[in-house]
C-alpha cells in the first residue's frame, strides 16, 4: 500500500508544496497540491486521499480551522492528517490531536522524517482496514446457518463440513446446478482456521478461457493491449484464505495445466511476467459436470481431478431430499418479508402441497425464485397456488402402479377429489362401501365393489 498512498500537501508557501512534492514523487506517492485551506476542502471532497500534510498557520483559514472542516459531517474525510508547523507548542500540539490530528511535524524536517511518519500513518491505516476485514469475517460465519435441510442427505453434509473444515485439503463439490454448492464452500471457509482470512471465489464457466487466466494468475503492465497497470490475480488475492473455483468442470485444458502446476508447486507467474509469486491458499472447486466422463472424452485431466477430488461431497438435488421443501420456504419467507419491508405471510397448505409435488429442476434456487415471485405479486396474507408459476399439469407425472389393488386407490382418491371428498356423490354410492381411508387421518372414503 505504501507505493499507492495518496497523498494531499496543503502550504501556503510555494517552495514547501515543491519541496514536498518532489521528496514524495521520488518515494512513488501519488501526490496533489493545495495552497489553501478552501482549496484542500475542494479537493478531498473530489477525490479520497491517505494522508493530507496540513500546515498550520495560513492565511485565511488556518490549519486547525480547515482540519475541523475536513474532520467536521459535512466533509468527514477518513485520510489521516499530519500538521507542519515552525511554531510548535504544547498548547497548538493537544488542540490538533483533538480535532483528529495523527500528529505534526515541526518545520524544518528532513524527508526521512516525513517518510517515517507516512509510513507509521499507512500502517495504521492497514491494521484498521484489518480490523474492519475481521469484523466482515466474524459476521460472515453466519452463511453455514443459511445451508438449511434436516434431512438424512444434508445431515450427512453437515457432517463432513465439520470433519473437513479444520483441514487444508482440497474439497471437490458436485451437484446440480442451484443445490447450494457455493454456500457449502462459505461453510467450510468459515468454520476453519482460514475464517479471518479472504474467501475469494471465482465462476470459471462465466469467462473465456483468455480472460478466466488474467482472472486467476493477474497480469503486468503492457502485459496485454489494455494492460495499463499491474493487476493481482485471484490466486494473489486469497493468499492465506481460500479460493473457490466454480464450475471447474468448464476451464480449458491449457488452464488446467496451469492450475495443476499451481496447485503441486504453490507458485504462479502473472502474465507477462517473470517473478515466481508464491502463494497459500486453500483450494476448494465445485462442478455440475461428471469428471469422469469427462476424463474419458479427453476434456478433462486425470492428474488434475485427483488432485481436487481429496475429499468430495456430493450435493443431492431437491428433488431427493423434498423433506427440507417447507424449511426452505419458511426461511426464504422470512428472507424476502423483511427485505420487501412486508407483513410476514404464511403457505397455504395446497401452495406447499404443489411445492412438495414438484421436481424443482433447478432445486433450492428454483424454489428460492419462486419465493419470492409468489411475494411479489401476491397480495393475501398466505401464498396461494395461484401465486405460483405453475400448475398441477406441469408437475412429475405419477409412476404407474405396479398392482391392481395400487391402481384401485389411486384410482378412488383421484373421484374424490373431484368431488371435493362428496362421499354422498349419487354416482358412486351402489359401487363403493365404507372404509377407513388411507390417504388422510380425518376422511372416510367407498371401496369399490364389482
Amino acid at each position: 500500500m505504501t507505493k499507492k498512498a495518496r497523498i494531499l500537501v496543503v502550504d501556503d508557501e510555494a517552495p514547501m508544496r515543491e519541496a514536498l512534492y518532489d521528496w514524495l514523487k521520488e518515494d512513488g506517492y501519488e501526490v496533489g497540491l493545495a495552497e489553501s485551506g478552501k482549496h484542500a476542502i475542494a479537493i478531498v471532497m473530489q477525490k479520497s486521499w491517505d494522508v493530507i500534510l496540513l500546515d498550520l498557520k495560513m492565511p485565511g483559514m488556518d490549519g486547525l480551522e480547515t482540519l475541523k472542516h475536513l474532520k467536521g459531517k459535512q466533509v468527514d474525510t477518513d485520510a489521516e492528517i499530519l500538521m507542519m508547523t515552525a511554531y510548535a507548542t504544547v498548547d497548538t500540539a493537544v488542540q490538533a490531536m483533538k480535532e483528529g490530528a495523527f500528529d505534526y511535524l515541526v518545520k524544518p524536517f528532513a524527508p526521512d522524517e516525513i517518510e517515517m511518519q507516512i509510513k507509521k500513518i499507512v500502517a495504521h491505516r492497514e491494521l484498521v482496514l484489518e480490523n474492519i476485514l475481521l469484523r466482515q469475517k466474524l459476521e460472515e460465519r453466519s452463511e453455514y446457518d443459511e445451508i438449511i435441510g434436516k434431512s438424512d442427505a444434508m445431515q450427512e453434509i453437515y457432517d463432513l463440513i465439520s470433519k473437513v473444515a479444520p483441514t487444508d485439503s482440497t474439497v471437490l463439490i458436485t451437484g446440480e446446478s442451484g443445490t447450494g454448492k457455493e454456500l457449502i464452500a462459505q461453510a467450510i471457509h468459515g468454520n476453519s482456521q482460514r475464517c479471518y482470512l479472504p474467501f475469494i471465489a471465482v465462476s470459471c464457466g462465466a469467462l473465456p478461457d483468455s480472460l478466466l487466466e488474467s482472472e486467476l494468475f493477474g497480469y503486468e503492465r503492457g502485459a496485454f493491449t489494455g494492460a495499463e497497470h499491474t493487476k493481482k490475480g485471484r490466486f494473489e488475492l486469497a493468499d492465506k484464505g481460500t479460493l473457490f473455483l466454480d464450475e471447474i468442470g468448464d476451464i480449458s485444458l491449457k488452464t488446467q495445466v496451469d492450475l495443476l502446476r499451481v496447485l503441486q508447486q504453490k507458485e504462479f507467474r502473472r502474465l507477462g511476467g517473470q517473478e515466481e509469486i508464491t502463494v497459500d491458499v486453500r483450494i476448494l472447486a465445485a462442478t455440475n459436470k461428471d469428471l469422469k466422463q469427462a476424463i474419458s472424452e479427453n476434456k478433462f485431466r486425470e492428474d488434475l481431478f485427483y488432485r481436487l477430488n481429496v475429499i468430495s461431497i456430493p450435493v443431492p438435488p431437491l428433488r431427493k431430499r423434498k423433506d427440507d421443501i417447507p424449511l426452505l420456504v419458511k426461511a426464504f419467507i422470512r428472507r424476502y418479508c423483511l427485505e420487501m419491508n412486508k407483513e410476514l405471510v404464511k403457505m397455504a397448505p395446497s401452495a406447499l402441497k404443489l411445492l412438495m409435488d414438484y421436481d424443482w429442476p433447478g432445486n433450492v434456487r428454483e424454489l428460492e425464485n419462486v419465493i419470492e415471485r409468489a411475494l411479489v405479486i401476491g397480495r393475501s396474507k398466505e401464498i396461494v397456488t395461484e401465486d405460483l408459476p405453475f400448475s398441477r399439469k406441469q408437475l412429475a407425472p405419477e409412476k404407474f402402479p405396479n398392482s391392481l389393488k395400487l391402481m384401485e386407490e389411486m384410482h378412488i382418491k383421484r373421484i374424490l377429489e373431484e368431488t371435493d371428498w362428496n362421499i354422498r356423490f349419487r354416482r358412486f354410492r351402489k359401487k363403493f362401501k365404507f372404509k377407513a381411508c388411507k390417504f388422510c387421518n380425518h376422511k372416510k372414503y367407498f371401496s369399490y365393489v364389482e
